[in-house]
């Protein structure tokens, strides 16, 4: 049934995504509102490396050249925009060239495309605070850590991998021990953000940021933090990351209804007329996949077996798999509930990390992230 499931999954994506290419072309998507249609984000933007990372994704899996043609456009865009406008990217370059540069470098072995990786790497590891032992979100707030940075340490251990030059990898470590120390509740709920005084160093206070409250559990914000620690310990071998992800992963499921896909806040006052997350749920789902590659044969159940529920409801009662005029294929995706921003809608990173959690059910071992 499992295995059904996925393959039947792996061909609705992929009709999906090839519909996506005549569109879509080499456009950067972010959301998809009620007419269905993927909007077009400038190449700065924290989600334009996801369309890219799905194009990616798609030919590593099938060979298909369609998916490398278009993702080399985009690739490209994105690249050009990096080289005269550094100023204007920030901590998300993880997202950004891990599902492009990085994703072309790893799959072509293409020169140019290693050196851009490289480069961005550079970029994310000169906003290290060596006071604080935090990498820097926004210029903005040169004191302020997101939880969702966790997911762009990848690239710092992959440019000491490809370097031979560990500061790297010792930047993402010092970073992931502080949102470790300060980030994660007794119960495995999250801080979205952490203010520190840029300065000294010292930590201030933790921020609701895009969760109900300062002590709510903003449910993307955890499923980040359960997939950046889990990819913690692929990358170090340390224990302490591997029982955060797990920690956090099992208030996360606790917290979950019925359908397995999350409110936007596993504690909103009143889940009444609350929306749902799917892109949560994805990005979660793939977090939980990693767990489970690195835990006992019997641990595995829970980490697999939760996210198999997940990614069977998602598809089964959130996907667009019937309506081919709609280019997102999660539907109730919640960007920015306390602003009123995209609630509501498909979001590219929900598509994302849900076909990279049916490619891993699928044999895919890439690891990009």
């Amino acid at each position: 049934m499992a295995e059904f499931f996925v393959l039947e999954t792996k061909r609705l994506i992929e009709e999906k995504i090839t519909e996506n290419i005549k569109t879509i072309q080499d456009q950067l998507p972010h959301v998809a509102g009620n007419d269905g249609i993927y909007d077009n984000t400038k190449p700065d933007w924290w989600t334009s490396g996801f369309w890219p990372g799905i194009l990616w994704t798609l030919y590593d899996l099938t060979g298909n050249e369609h998916y490398k043609n278009t993702g080399e456009v985009c690739n490209k865009k994105i690249e050009r925009y990096f080289m005269d406008n550094q100023e204007k990217f920030d901590h998300d370059t993880g997202f950004q060239f891990l599902l492009t540069s990085v994703f072309k470098y790893e799959i072509t072995g293409d020169e140019e495309s290693k050196r851009l990786g490289l480069q961005a790497g550079n970029f994310l590891a000169g906003r290290f605070n060596p006071k604080g032992n935090f990498i820097k979100s926004w210029d903005r707030a040169p004191g302020w850590v997101i939880v969702d940075c966790m997911m762009n340490l990848s690239l710092l251990f992959w440019a000491s991998r490809i370097s031979g030059d560990p500061r790297y990898k010792h930047i993402a470590t010092l970073h992931a021990d502080t949102f470790l120390k300060y980030g994660i509740r007794e119960d495995g709920s999250t801080c979205h953000i952490l203010s520190f005084d840029a300065e000294s160093g010292d930590f201030i206070e933790a921020i609701g940021g895009q969760g109900f409250g300062p002590d709510s559990s903003w449910s993307r914000g955890n499923s980040w933090a359960i997939y950046g620690f889990a990819n913690m310990y692929r990358f170090t071998g340390d224990e302490k990351y591997l029982d955060a992800a797990k920690k956090i992963a099992h208030q996360f499921i606790a917290s979950l209804p019925d359908d397995f896909v999350p409110y936007w806040d596993h504690r909103v006052e009143s889940v009444e007329n609350e929306p749902r997350d799917s892109s949560a749920a994805a990005i979660a789902s793939s977090g939980l996949l990693e767990i489970a590659n690195h835990v006992t044969k019997n641990e595995q159940r829970l980490y697999r077996g939760n996210a198999m529920r997940i990614l069977q409801s998602l598809s089964e009662n959130y996907a667009t798999w019937d309506n081919q005029n709609h280019q997102g294929i999660l539907l109730e995706g919640t960007g920015h509930k306390p602003k009123g921003n995209f609630v509501n809608v498909s979001l590219i990173y929900g598509d994302y990390f849900f076909i990279e959690a049916i490619a891993k059910l699928n044999g895919w071992n890439r690891n990009i992230f």
